[in-house]
């Protein structure tokens, strides 16, 4: 017969962190499994998108109504299922991607930093906004203007100039004017179906992607971050492209959103449960039945 001792000895610290039923070696066990299986979906979700974060959250209303807060975009890499689009190309081609023209852009303002985690760490959330344009470096930056928030999407940009504080089309309408700093519309002249290319005198430092939100007045570039000593906003270099919303699921990105208060419930629902189940284990009071006479 085998000794039991050397059996014991045998059998591994593996398995005896397996069987064990001692509480901590449990709960070390479970966070283990839960570490094990996030990181599994995770290698999926990078192996299948092709970039990384593989899904991000709407977090404010800069895309409203093609996007809005709480959305959990699955995102893809700029190149997969097709080459990505711009407004301009898009409207070219036909190709359309929530509700517009061109491919919505994930992608880090800058080039910065930031943590993959909404809430968790420093630096600059990526930007989930649409691809317009492109833009060469060293020259004023395009900016795209539509002021129809939210309301629909112009058929079509056209240039302005801007003489002694007035926009001018080419054809001689006066669509804005600028009053004590401020951009006013001459609504009289404006039209939903247009929306309005103003060049800059803010010289872009790269080459790259004008990016702007469905659901904002003006393109991206040219204004400042929200760190201010990140600078102005510069047109997307490749290199800081993310990816491109492929599809997304509407409100399941309040959970990654409010990922601290969530990860505190469910931690204190697993205390619970093994609290519940070596309890269950070790309660002593059983029903008796009577025995036969």
């Amino acid at each position: 017969m085998a000794d039991p001792e050397k059996k014991a000895e045998e059998k591994g610290v593996i398995e005896t962190f397996r069987t064990s039923e001692h509480g901590a070696i449990a709960w070390a066990r479970e966070i283990l499994w839960v570490v094990a299986v996030v990181a599994g979906i995770a290698l999926f979700l990078y192996l299948a998108s092709g970039t990384w974060p593989a899904v991000v959250t709407i977090e404010s209303e800069s895309m409203v109504p093609h996007m809005n807060v709480g959305d959990l975009v699955f995102v893809v890499s700029a190149d997969r299922f097709g080459a990505l689009q711009t407004w301009e190309s898009g409207r070219e081609t036909g190709y359309r991607k929530y509700g517009d023209f061109g491919d919505v852009l994930i992608f880090r303002p800058n080039g910065a930093e930031s943590s993959p985690i909404p809430g968790i760490g420093g630096g600059v959330h990526p930007i989930i906004h649409r691809a317009m344009g492109t833009a060469p470096g060293g020259a004023g930056m395009p900016v795209y203007y539509y002021f129809y928030q939210g309301m629909s999407s112009p058929s079509r940009y056209l240039p302005v100039t801007v003489t002694g504080g007035s926009w001018i089309l080419s054809d001689g309408r006066i669509v804005a004017r600028i009053e004590n700093g401020m951009i006013a519309p001459d609504r009289e002249n404006i039209t939903p179906e247009e929306g309005y290319i103003l060049v800059s005198a803010q010289v872009s430092e790269n080459s790259g992607y004008i990016t702007k939100g469905d659901n904002n007045v003006r393109s991206d570039q040219g204004s400042y971050l929200s760190r201010r000593e990140l600078g102005v906003i510069q047109p997307v270099h490749e290199e800081w492209v993310v990816g491109k919303a492929l599809f997304s699921i509407p409100l399941i990105g309040y959970i990654p959103l409010n990922i601290v208060p969530v990860a505190i419930i469910l931690i204190l629902l697993m205390v619970l449960w093994e609290y519940y189940q070596k309890k269950k284990s070790t309660d002593p009071g059983k029903k008796r039945t009577k025995k036969g006479k």
